[in-house]
């Protein structure tokens, strides 16, 4: 319903709260009429319209709330009328844009001014200094721009300000008179300079927030001795000098976030004296030295984050076993020393790469609540722990660990990484690892593993696999032959594969080397005088029922496709032991191999070289594909879904029109009681959506990730993936 002006009627009404109903419509013109009102909450509606000037005639308002409607305009100056106002709330407002209205420096008795998310432009207007009695200030989250004015830290009644969120610049004001200051929040804005000595004034602060910006120089000393700071948030700024040694020391300090700056010296010895650190966030700075002694009694600690510093030494044995904490990053330090026998019970991330020692304690799963634990790069040695089925990621890798594998690593059935690249571990891979079906990257690269790889690894949807540099023998699983894995075998001289690419580099491993069975040749077809393309799908076996179904509906299919950017199914060819896709064959080959030629052997004619993919050319390929692309998910029924689009697909004629091709890897999606079709299978490393590569449930968006990433190739002239398994152009792009 709309605004009630049945309310008029009340003549002495004084408090009118309408907030968080579906009021709609405009705020009457005439609102005015309700003199005697000295409170108006409408927020959490959907008022629309500008707020009317008439609003400011209510002079007897103490209290006005207009947060949270789809009000438009700008907020009217005649609000600065208000002499009695003391609570203004003109909060997410998304559809005002505004600047600070001037005619504000009026409200002489405001005590509370929230205006967050309102988008509000322009500089703070010095005058703001006239607001003698505001308490409270929110602008935070808007665009504003300029610097804070001097007169707003001399408002002597301030305790709150928060003007994080904005793109405000220059220095912040030196001088600062509002002593009873209890949270200051200038984060993220574009803020250069130091933090002023005034600040160290301020005896009532217990926040102070400074983060993402610009700021140099050295934190004041005085800031450590403030007796009520509890939060103090200075990081992704320039900061320098050692952090204030007295911080926690006089105050129930909390948090500590200085991440991110260039600060030197020590982490001061005081800061759990008082027994509240819950947070301590120290990391990329250049910090030297043992951690403070107090951290071995600590048991309010749940954070510590100190990676990527030079910190040296032994850990507090407290720390390992303190009852709170959840999280500890050391990495890239120069700790030293051995893990105790248990870890804390809370404990849900420990990353430490550094120079610890000794044996991994069998006590370290003590930590049933543990899902990361990273020790990379250490000095650690012995076998690898069996009990770690609560694990998510186990990286081990670049220590001295040795023995084997565990064989109950079924019971890991948490983890999805895991990597003990670089170690001495040998014997064979045991089978139980393909049992791990949320397992997506897996490194054991560079040991001394042996033996066959086994076939249920081929189970895994595997984004990352590396077994390279082992002893390794035997035919590599089938799900692992193509290009997506071709680093993943490096260096396993006894490997083979029954139907080797060149990218994969292994000899094969029939003795009659046979074509794979998706092998591509040219043939003149004498027949039908024409050149082909010939696709052997099956080959010197007599093809099952269920196959030889599944075959059928895909020909019936394909074969009454006709658009031009389309590869043409022109026959199938079929015995017992052979089944033969023919398709048109087209002259220019693939995108691939024009795009990315300087990067492999190539077979073209000489005259192919003297012609470059200019952008016209990249445009028609883009244009022809996405076209075919639209046909297969839109015009065809039942609809299809590529599932292996990539650049080595697209084949291209003497024009440069765009093909697509290869729909042996396709999957139709088809309603229930059609003819069923080909299984799904797992598409092109760097060309897979992330999302799908752990899941048989597919659709069209497949195809439209992977069509991202042929635009980014062509627009890039990079690769897909570069032949490396662990990055991809996409991600780059990101």
């Amino acid at each position: 319903m709309e605004f009630p002006r049945a309310l008029y009627n009340c003549s002495k009404l004084e408090v009118l709260d309408l907030s968080q109903n579906f009021f709609y419509g405009a705020i009457p013109n005439d609102i005015h009429r309700m003199s005697q009102l000295q409170e108006l909450s409408l927020e959490g509606n959907n008022f629309d319209g500008n707020i009317p000037a008439s609003i400011g005639r209510l002079t007897k308002l103490r209290k006005l709330m207009l947060i949270s409607c789809p009000f438009i305009g700008s907020f009217p100056p005649e609000i600065g009328n208000l002499s009695n106002l003391e609570e203004l709330g003109l909060v997410d407002n998304s559809k005002i844009v505004s600047t600070f209205p001037s005619e504000f420096r009026k409200l002489k008795k405001l005590k509370f001014l929230w205006m967050a998310k309102t988008n509000l432009i322009g500089e703070i207007p010095n005058t703001i200094g006239e607001m003698e009695a505001l308490e409270h200030l929110d602008l935070s989250t808007n665009s504003l721009t300029g610097k804070i004015p001097d007169s707003l830290f001399m408002l002597k009644n301030l305790r709150i300000v928060y003007l994080y969120k904005n793109k405000l610049s220059g220095e912040i004001p030196r001088v600062v008179k509002a002593l009873n200051l209890d949270i200051v929040d200038l984060s993220e804005n574009n803020l250069a300079g130091i933090v002023p000595d005034d600040f160290g004034k301020l005896k009532n602060l217990t926040g102070l927030a400074l983060f993402l910006n610009q700021l140099s120089g050295k934190i004041p000393n005085s800031i450590g001795r403030l007796p009520r700071l509890i939060h103090l948030g200075l990081f992704n700024n320039n900061f320098s000098g050692s952090l204030p040694l007295e911080l926690g020391r006089y105050s129930m300090l909390k948090r500590l976030w200085v991440s991110t700056n260039k600060l030197t010296g020590q982490l001061p010895e005081h800061l759990c004296d008082n027994g509240k650190l819950v947070e301590v966030i120290a990391s990329e700075n250049q910090l030297v030295g043992e951690l403070p002694k107090s951290f071995g009694n600590c048991s309010s600690l749940q954070l510590v984050k100190i990676y990527r510093n030079n910190f040296s030494g032994n850990i507090p044995s407290g720390l390992w076993t303190s009852s709170n904490l959840n999280i500890l990053m050391l990495s890239d330090n120069s700790f030293t020393g051995e893990l105790p026998e248990r870890l804390a019970w809370n404990l849900s991330r420990l990353e430490m790469n550094n120079n610890f020692s000794g044996k991994i304690p069998q006590g370290v799963s003590s930590s049933r609540n543990l899902l990361v634990l990273k020790a990379s790069n250490n000095l650690f040695n012995g076998t690898i722990p069996r009990d770690l089925s609560g694990l998510t990621t186990l990286f081990l890798d670049q220590n001295r660990l040795s023995g084997t594998l565990p064989s109950d690593i079924n019971s890991w059935k948490l983890l999805n990484t895991l990597n003990l690249s670089r170690n001495e571990i040998f014997g064979q891979i045991p089978e139980e690892l393909g049992s791990l079906l949320g397992l997506t990257e897996l490194d054991l690269s560079e040991n001394q593993l042996s033996g066959l790889i086994p076939s249920k690894l081929g189970l895994l949807k595997l984004t990352s696999f590396n077994l390279s540099s082992n002893h390794l023998t035997g035919n590599i699983p089938s799900e692992f032959e193509n290009d997506a894995y071709a680093h993943s075998f490096l260096n396993n001289p006894g490997l083979c594969a029954n139907r080797p690419s060149r990218s994969l580099n292994l000899e094969n491993c029939s003795s009659h080397r046979q074509k794979s069975s998706k092998t591509y040749y040219k043939l003149i077809a004498w027949i039908i005088g024409d050149i082909v393309v010939v696709k052997k799908i099956w080959n010197n076996r007599k093809l099952e029922g269920k196959l030889e179904k599944e075959l059928m509906a895909k020909v019936q299919i394909f074969s009454s496709i006709r658009h031009a950017n389309m590869v043409k199914l022109l026959y199938c060819i079929s015995n017992d032991n052979s089944k033969l896709l023919v398709y048109k064959y087209l002259d220019n080959y693939s995108m691939d191999r024009w795009l990315h030629r300087k990067s492999r052997a190539t077979t073209f004619s000489s005259s192919v070289n003297h012609v470059i993919l200019d952008w016209s050319k990249r445009l028609c390929i883009a244009v022809g594909a996405a076209q075919g692309l639209s046909y297969m998910h839109h015009d065809c029924s039942p609809p299809i879904v590529h599932r292996d689009m990539k650049s080595r697909n697209i084949l291209l004629d003497l024009d440069f029109n765009a093909q697509i091709a290869d729909f042996g890897l396709a999957k139709i999606l088809i309603k229930e009681g059609e003819l069923a079709t080909m299984l799904a299978v797992a598409g092109s490393f760097g060309y897979i959506a992330p999302e799908y590569a752990r899941t048989t449930r597919i659709n069209e968006k497949i195809d439209v990730y992977s069509f991202g990433v042929i635009i980014l190739e062509l627009t890039t002239g990079r690769k897909a993936n570069d032949g490396d398994e662990h990055s991809s152009l996409a991600e780059w792009a990101l």
